[in-house]
């Protein structure tokens, strides 16, 4: 057996893994990301697909090829390359079933979304949504074998994994603005990113998120448009996560009566020093956690509001009590704040603005005075600083760093190590200002600042227009409002694949239904049951 370091790569691989060339590969793996986006031909999207795929990994080798992670693969090299077969052959399996049942795409995309595994990768640990990334690959594949077998034109590939779904040309919404400008401006964000990225004092960490969270989530986002969004399969998918936060949400309730906190030892820690006890399920956070929990509840929602069926309307109602218990467990106000934000889009989408504005008045104000009869309760005996974990000065020190670099900022990734430089008080932890635009604006300076308000722009037009005549697209505009109000108060936008799941569904619903829908077609009213299951 040799020892740790003693097998060397070739020099090739070497040079690759070294020097200003990760930083190119940042960029150019930026690129074909944007390029599967945005180009319309068949065969390019998938050499660029699989450009992406197998860059991405060289990418990430490059970042931790000298960590101890690696140790295994330097001083076993067979058994590394006999265990990197077997993966690939398992994402191959996978990606051979896929492209004869395409629409497994998005339950297993959906399935996967919520589980995380902690590894230790550029010396931290990230809790990385790797059943996700074997789906996206696997997808992704699929594609990539059914693009190369196509003729080179524009269309859908024959079979598997189409293309552009079923419509005809003169009906695909996403061939004119604003979902166009909205696939642009995602694209112009990833780029844009990798390019700052290049003069960031925090490289590692921006080509740690550009590998596992925006090349594979733009990926996701090109398959879950691509797939026919039936209402069969969108009923279908709203089940499937309402099962998976039931299932959570009964963890959470496990964790509260046992007072055992089952991963988080931070949280752990937090628990054994307070009077209060907070859940977090499989989540590593209660935060995402109750995220999550809050989106499964602006969906559920819309089933409710638009559900005529009583046995139905029970059903929806029951499940939401559930969720609601979970929620107020895991002590999150940005999640409840959230929740309110998602449920007044729905009301305003289903009935009037005003009245949805008449009633979110009348919760503001009940909140002010639960509040003020008891500000202990909600922490305001802290102070605001206090009450929100430290949040406002973060805001101020991030609008500092930005005052200091307003046009270019100081590089992607780079908000933990300038606050800390500047700010940091001894014993705090941070990795972002939990403000979205205010970590943009640092990082990224006004260029990313402005890239990220036309983004929310353009998702808000393409997810609303002509929304209201279909109940799952009103179901999913509600939903990423409710996320994009959350990343107001606990950063995460693009980092978060149920962001680019729901531009994706909500772009593939709108060019999927150029006719106004019905709520009874969208949710099975206008058949029997038996021929709804069938």
């Amino acid at each position: 057996m040799l020892p740790y370091g003693a097998w060397s790569a070739p020099p090739l691989v070497l040079g690759a893994l070294s020097g200003p060339l990760p930083k190119l590969g940042v960029v150019a793996v930026a690129l074909l990301a944007a390029a599967v986006m945005l180009h319309r031909e068949v065969r390019f999207q998938a050499l660029t697909m699989l450009g992406a795929l197998v860059l991405a990994p060289v990418l990430l080798l490059s970042d931790i090829w000298h960590s101890p992670q690696l140790s295994v693969v330097h001083r076993h090299p067979l058994v590394a390359a006999v265990g990197s077969l077997l993966a690939l052959g398992a994402v191959l399996a996978a990606a051979l079933v896929l492209r004869r049942r395409p629409a497994l795409v998005a339950g297993a995309i959906l399935l996967a979304l919520p589980f995380r595994i902690p590894i230790h990768a550029g010396g931290t640990t990230s809790n990385l949504l790797v059943p996700l990334y074997f789906v996206v690959a696997a997808g992704s594949l699929a594609f990539v074998l059914d693009g190369l077998r196509s003729p080179a034109a524009a269309g859908p590939a024959s079979g598997g994994i189409t293309c552009e779904p079923p419509v005809p040309a003169s009906d695909r919404w996403t061939d004119a603005p604003p979902a166009r400008w909205l696939e642009r401006l995602l694209a112009a964000y990833i780029v844009l990113y990798a390019v700052q990225a290049t003069y960031s004092p925090k490289f590692e960490k921006a080509l740690q998120q550009m590998v596992f969270f925006y090349v594979p989530f733009a990926l996701a986002y090109c398959l879950l448009r691509r797939i026919d969004w039936t209402p069969r399969l969108t009923r279908m998918c709203v089940g499937l996560l309402a099962g998976l936060a039931l299932l959570f949400a009964l963890v959470g309730f496990v964790e509260y009566a046992t007072k055992t906190i089952f991963l988080n030892p931070s949280l752990i820690a937090a628990n054994s020093v307070h009077t209060y006890f907070t859940v977090n399920s499989v989540f590593f956070d209660p935060n995402i956690f109750g995220r999550f929990l809050a989106l499964v509840m602006v969906l559920l929602g819309a089933v409710l509001l638009y559900a005529r069926r009583e046995r139905t309307q029970l059903a929806t109602l029951g499940v939401l009590a559930i969720l609601w218990g979970g929620l107020v467990l895991t002590l999150s106000r940005s999640s409840l704040g959230a929740l309110l934000v998602g449920l007044a889009a729905l009301a305003a989408l289903r009935w009037q603005v005003r009245r949805a504005v008449l009633a979110a008045a009348v919760v503001v104000a009940a909140a002010a005075a639960a509040i003020a009869v008891s500000p202990t309760t909600f922490g305001l005996n802290q102070g605001l600083n206090g009450a929100s974990s430290g949040r406002p000065g973060l805001v101020s020190g991030g609008i500092d760093l930005f005052g200091a670099r307003p046009l270019w900022g100081y590089g992607s990734g780079s908000f933990e190590t300038e606050y800390t430089a500047r700010h940091h008080q001894p014993g705090q932890t941070l990795s972002a200002s939990h403000t979205i635009p205010i970590t943009i604006a640092a990082e990224q300076g006004l260029i990313g600042e402005l890239v990220y308000v036309a983004l929310v722009v353009a998702a808000l037009v393409t997810l609303l227009h002509r929304a209201r005549a279909d109940p799952a697209r009103v179901a999913v505009a509600a939903a990423f409002i409710a996320l994009a109000f959350h990343t107001l108060l606990y950063a995460d936008f693009l980092e978060d694949p149920i962001a680019w799941t729901l531009l994706a569904v909500g772009v593939a619903l709108a060019r999927r239904s150029p006719e106004p829908r019905t709520a009874d077609s969208v949710l099975g009213r206008d058949r029997p049951l038996e021929q709804q299951l069938a």
